[in-house]
């Protein structure tokens, strides 16, 4: 990887105050970017900034929930304000979920779809005319569950398909603009995303099925989702595992969906026993 190529590039980031988005930002600040830091927490923000660069002049933290379509145009606003320009914009914000559909109450869904889907797609239209300005990039972070689903979490698999659909579109609509639209897909990634999922209720989890400590570090994300970014890829799926599913489900999609089954009864505390 260039350190160069991010070098004084604006580089915004959603969700920034902790897993693939903190290291994310961490990673580009340490490559000379401008930063700007998004999340509902300005507090935390202000105080993970000195992480992302020493230089309080490259770091602009901005609080904002992007379910909220003034939050977005107001994080836009704030960048463009002080830096003048966007050339990337990183759409990382996003909840999970662990529950049957059965026991589910659809306000799950409707919040999944707020942060996740809404998010990406208000953050992206308010910052796309800039976008297109500077021939930037715009990143969709999803999961290896926007390309096969994943039971016990419909609203998660929904949310990061639609987002999928989404940044193809929108791919394909400004092919000529010399915009770049990335849907990058981590597999299984060390984050907090699991201890927050809501469960059917819509209350947090509290805890992960996983053992955190064998999966990908949010920094070694991170660096996939830079090196993706210089080289303008249009599409990233981690993981072996990830791979050989998004493969699987593409041609053997029954035999995937019993596989699937049977990999998520194995999890602590399944929702299938």
């Amino acid at each position: 990887m260039r350190s160069s190529y991010f070098k004084d590039k604006v580089v915004i980031v959603t969700g920034a105050s902790s897993g693939i988005g903190l290291a994310s930002a961490r990673l580009f600040g340490s490559l000379g970017a401008n930063v700007v830091m998004a999340a509902r927490s300005y507090e935390k923000l202000l105080g993970l900034a000195p992480s992302v660069c020493p230089d309080a002049a490259k770091v602009l933290c901005v609080k904002a929930d992007v379910t909220k379509d003034e939050d977005c145009k107001n994080l836009i606003a704030q960048t463009v304000g002080r830096f003048g320009r966007i050339d990337i914009l990183v759409n990382n914000a996003g909840i999970s979920m662990r529950a049957m559909f059965a026991d589910l109450d659809l306000s799950v869904i409707r919040s999944l779809m707020d942060v996740n889907f809404w998010g990406t797609v208000q953050c992206t239209k308010a910052a796309l005319p800039y976008l297109l300005e500077s021939k930037g990039q715009v990143v969709g972070v999803i999961s290896v569950a926007g390309f096969s689903a994943l039971p016990a979490r419909t609203g998660y698999s929904a949310s990061k398909y639609a987002v999928r659909g989404f940044l193809d579109t929108l791919r394909i609509e400004h092919l000529k603009d010399g915009l770049n639209v990335l849907v990058f897909a981590p597999g299984y990634t060390d984050s907090n995303v699991r201890k927050a999922a809501l469960t059917a209720d819509g209350s947090p989890q509290g805890e992960t099925p996983l053992n955190e400590d064998k999966l990908m570090s949010a920094e070694e994300c991170a660096e996939h989702l830079a090196r993706s970014l210089e080289k303008r890829k249009s599409q990233v799926v981690l993981t072996g595992l990830g791979k050989l599913t998004v493969l699987a489900h593409n041609l053997f999609p029954r035999l995937t969906d019993a596989l699937t089954y049977k990999y998520i009864a194995r999890e602590a505390g399944s929702p299938f026993k």
